[in-house]
């Protein structure tokens, strides 16, 4: 058993400290949002993510894991310190380090023990000399033993917990090698495979991993908006790319492109470090214009279904979180097409079955409905903007009758369009090609 500190009880601290302490270690988890640790201590979640309730609650009765705001009592005799805080977009795209500044000078300041100190937010390249550099400043000519070691996070919301659990990939990066084999100890028993590298290829894995499969979310949606105007069908042409095993199928489902917490910001901060240091990302842009443009060209297209204009119109949105299995609403795509909504002058309903609290303090101008039969309840069109399972199987003939326009957007290509038609429903996909002579609609 090992004693971890993890600081910071956001998705990444949170999953990371109970998947620990579910492995057997003793875990302090700590964050100075007193609120938040509060409702901790009372078996209140932060955060929707599927499983984690149970296994923090497990863990608490097995006094595996604690939460608290003190540094000194959170990091008294820990071997490993986590730093997983938050490192938000700056104004250019850059990464705000000013948390994981704090927390690099906390730990220098009550630190009295050798430590070894593991960054698992997704922070620029050279971060991990940067943080050393600030404690060594901070302590002066008392010297503390320490070494650090990059261990970037790769887990999706909605399915954090098995991703920590069972890892495609383990990496660590250090320049002290018996260092990253320590940590290396505490994944063991995931019995994954495990990557050591130096401290900033190990920092720009995690970069390069998210910009690729952000790169090929935006390219199978340009497929997508080309196959509309050629006829094709991007479902079977993503089908067909994926048999090859060179390409592999996922990531390539045409949409509403990616948010969230980690592409927009990640894809952004890559490739500002790239200007920085002399190198023109030019496709880190343009992946980024195709996913804004996404969004912008499913308003465009519905506009002209309905006559080239929002005004007086009622349009209801079905999922407000940026994926499914989460209330997590940053970056999300339905976010951005209801404000080009609102400010054409459109009014706005939505549903979503876990981000409605979110939704009420984000978006307080629209109407929040109670379920997806509410949200289609007087509308000119239906937009699915999120694919939660609850909404893949609907009563389409009740929500054909509760419609004033029978008119569905199609967001995620979930849904069947050939019966929708025959029902009545004018049915506009992504990339779904012109079969009805109109661009996929009918």
């Amino acid at each position: 058993m090992s004693k971890i500190c993890v600081i910071g009880t956001g998705y990444v601290g949170l999953v990371t400290g109970v998947c620990f302490a579910d492995l057997g270690n003793e875990v302090h988890c700590l964050d100075i949002n007193e609120k938040r640790i509060t409702e901790l201590n009372n078996g209140i979640m932060p955060i929707y993510e599927p499983g984690l309730e149970e296994i923090v609650e497990r863990n608490v009765n097995a006094k595996r894991i604690f939460f608290t705001t003190d540094y000194e009592a959170a990091l008294s005799q820990a071997e490993f310190a986590f730093i997983a805080v938050g490192t938000p977009s700056g104004v250019d795209g850059e990464a705000d380090l000013q948390y994981v500044r704090e927390a690099a000078e906390k730990i220098a300041e009550v630190v009295d023990h050798s430590i070894i100190i593991v960054n698992k937010s997704t922070v620029p390249v050279g971060t991990g000399d940067w943080a050393a550099d600030i404690i060594r400043k901070k302590r002066g000519n008392d010297e503390l033993e320490f070494s650090v070691v990059s261990n970037p996070e790769f887990l999706r919301e909605g399915s954090a917990i098995n991703d920590f659990m069972q890892p495609d990939r383990v990496v660590l990066g250090s320049f002290d090698h018996s260092a990253a084999e320590k940590v290396a100890k505490l994944y063991h028993s995931l019995r994954a495979p495990i990557l050591i590298t130096d401290l900033r290829t190990a920092e720009m894995i995690k970069y390069a991993s998210n910009a690729f499969l952000a790169t090929k979310i935006s390219f199978i949606n340009e497929i997508a908006n080309i196959c509309d105007e050629l006829g094709a069908d991007v479902r079977e042409v993503a089908d067909g790319m994926g048999l090859d095993k060179r390409i592999g199928r996922s990531f390539l489902d045409a949409g509403l492109g990616w948010g969230g917490s980690c592409f927009p910001k990640d894809v952004k901060a890559l490739a500002h470090m790239a200007v920085l240091h002399n190198s023109q990302p030019q496709l880190l842009q343009a992946v980024m214009d195709i996913n804004r443009n996404q969004r912008r060209r499913i308003v465009y297209k519905l506009r002209n279904v309905l006559d080239g204009s929002f005004s007086e119109k009622k349009i209801g949105v079905l999922g407000l979180s940026f994926k499914p299995n989460t209330d997590d609403m940053r970056e999300a795509p339905a976010t951005e097409i209801i404000y080009l909504l609102l400010n054409e002058n459109a009014a706005v309903q939505a549903y979503d079955p876990q981000a409605m609290e979110n939704a009420a303090a984000e978006l307080p101008e629209i109407t929040l409905c109670k379920d997806p039969y509410d949200t289609a309840k007087g509308v000119d069109a239906l937009i699915l903007a999120t694919e939660w399972n609850e909404f893949k199987q609907l009563d389409f003939n009740r929500i054909f009758k509760l419609m004033r326009t029978p008119i569905l957007v199609d967001g995620r290509n979930q849904w069947d369009s050939t019966r929708l038609r025959e029902i009545g429903f004018t049915y506009i996909g992504i990339g779904q090609g012109n079969h009805n002579g109109n661009g996929g609609q009918s």
